[in-house]
């Protein structure tokens, strides 16, 4: 087996994601997936703890790109342009490939509820770290954790569409407009 190639867990996320849409992810071993990506299971253990996890793989550098691009806003930005300028961030870093497989990929988290549960508490880890992030800037709660409730689904509603294959924008472009989208619905509530 290839177990020196580079990208092991680019390799093992991408086998995992064809097979749990070819067979489902519960019909799916973590033996298949390595197998799939050219590796070993002991190299997939090494990577990710669980099959779970290798759906939710850049989890923790997601969170660290947001909160790296609100710690580098503008001074002065409000909490909406600090959490504009972490999604910039991390939107950013987001590859064609991971757009590729992005329809897949949520395909399989909405037909299990073990990993739509996952997808919420992934969710709930990017608000923290935003909000985190901006009470490092003085902006006090409720105001840090709304703003960075926005910003997740923000985030999340320009990811779908991002996916979408007739779609042409950039994911920074979607999240940007999300963000904008949200920041008028909210304008009309009072």
């Amino acid at each position: 087996m290839a177990r020196w190639e580079p990208n092991t867990r680019e390799r093992l996320v991408r086998a995992a994601i064809d097979l749990f849409a070819e067979q489902g992810y519960d019909s799916t071993a973590v033996a298949q997936i390595a197998e799939r990506a050219g590796l070993t299971k002991t190299t997939f253990f090494r990577q990710f703890r669980d099959k779970r996890e290798v759906l939710f793989a850049g989890q923790e550098v997601h969170g660290r790109l947001l909160a790296e691009g609100i710690a580098e806003a503008a001074e002065g930005a409000t909490p909406l342009r600090a959490v504009a300028a972490g999604l910039d961030a991390l939107t950013a870093s987001f590859t064609p490939e991971q757009r590729e497989f992005g329809p897949r990929l949520q395909r399989v988290i909405a037909d299990n509820a073990e990993l739509r549960e996952r997808s919420v508490f992934k969710q709930a880890s990017l608000a923290e770290a935003m909000s985190e992030a901006l009470r490092q800037r003085e902006v006090p709660e409720p105001v840090a954790g709304v703003a960075a409730e926005l910003g997740v689904r923000a985030f999340h509603s320009a990811y779908a569409r991002w996916c979408e294959p007739a779609e042409e924008r950039t994911l920074p472009d979607l999240a940007r407009e999300e963000l904008d989208g949200l920041r008028a619905a909210i304008a009309t509530l009072d």
